[in-house]
């Protein structure tokens, strides 16, 4: 039995876009953004959507609040859902900027991380150093190692080096996945104008440099933003800073499911379709296999005044 059909309605509906990558998966990832997300309700939300989540990141320096009970019990609930976790990459930062990266890598895999962001978001860092940091987060064993390019603040300016470059010089380095700065916002940064607006010359200039366009992850908070890329690139294109109650809406645009992306399917298909007919009620319980029920349940059904059957007064 498929994936598919082991779902509520996989043995009565298709997706309208059916190339939708399952886990374990190397592009289509989903990466939720978790400020401060409890342990039940992190459970309930793996419970539901752990098919839809491929990485799971404690977002700036949040892990540093947790009891290191809670904070493993924690990241061993995401693990055990398949699901890779890391802490933010502001966090390794502070761990740059007070010579403590070694220190901070032996903490994080003792906790149980599985993963490491590598970043220079708000600190300058030189060429070197981001490569030899990557290089040792891989030495480390993380099954997952990511950077991120793009500054957070739109008054710092990246220098020396273009996105771009940065972005191949981080696969060149070890990098399984390479972010672009979206911010928890999404405004005013890198290709996202000041209202959120995808920054075309930005997006494509990036794009047509970049040698692994799969392995980058767009972070993109805002739904309009999702589908932008969606409809851009298609449904497995790799998005991040997904909050936690949104990743089932961001599926639904990733699989047609919601108007926004049924609407591409539908209008790719428009000219071969016929005219949407519904069966009349009483052609419904005409099929085979239903004649049965509805003798059954005629005595236990109200009839219209003139006591007869309501099926039958609407056909």
């Amino acid at each position: 039995m498929t994936a598919a059909a082991t779902k509520a309605w996989g043995d009565i509906l298709e997706f309208p876009q059916a190339d939708r990558t399952q886990k374990v998966r190397d592009r289509g990832l989903t990466m939720v953004i978790d400020k401060g997300v409890g342990l039940t309700d992190t459970r309930d939300l793996l419970e539901l959507a752990a098919d839809y989540v491929d990485q799971w990141k404690l977002t700036f320096g949040t892990s540093a609040f947790y009891s290191t009970r809670l904070l493993r019990q924690k990241i061993e609930l995401i693990k055990s859902y398949g699901v890779r976790v890391f802490p933010g990459g502001t966090f390794l930062e502070v761990a740059l900027l007070q010579g403590r990266l070694v220190q901070f890598l032996d903490r994080a895999r003792d906790l149980g991380f599985t993963g490491i962001e590598i970043s220079d978001g708000t600190i300058n860092l030189d060429g070197k150093t981001r490569c030899n940091t990557i290089k040792l987060a891989r030495a480390y064993g993380f099954e997952l190692v990511v950077s991120e390019v793009g500054k957070k603040d739109p008054r710092d300016k990246a220098s020396g080096v273009c996105l771009w470059e940065q972005v191949n010089q981080d696969l060149d380095a070890g990098s399984d996945v390479v972010i672009v700065e979206g911010r928890e916002s999404g405004e005013g940064v890198v290709i996202y104008d000041d209202r959120g607006n995808v920054l075309e010359e930005e997006l494509e200039t990036l794009v047509e440099h970049v040698r692994e366009p799969s392995r980058v992850l767009w972070e993109a908070p805002k739904k309009s933003q999702q589908q932008e890329l969606i409809v851009r690139f298609g449904p497995n294109v790799n998005l991040g800073n997904i909050e936690p109650h949104d990743v089932l809406a961001l599926e639904a645009l990733r699989v047609g499911l919601r108007g926004d992306t049924l609407r591409q399917y539908y209008l790719s298909l428009a000219q071969w379709l016929q005219p949407v007919t519904v069966p009349s009620r009483r052609a419904v319980h005409q099929m085979p296999g239903t004649a049965t029920d509805r003798e059954t349940n005629r005595s236990a059904r109200p009839t219209d005044r003139t006591g007869g059957d309501p099926i039958d007064a609407v056909d």
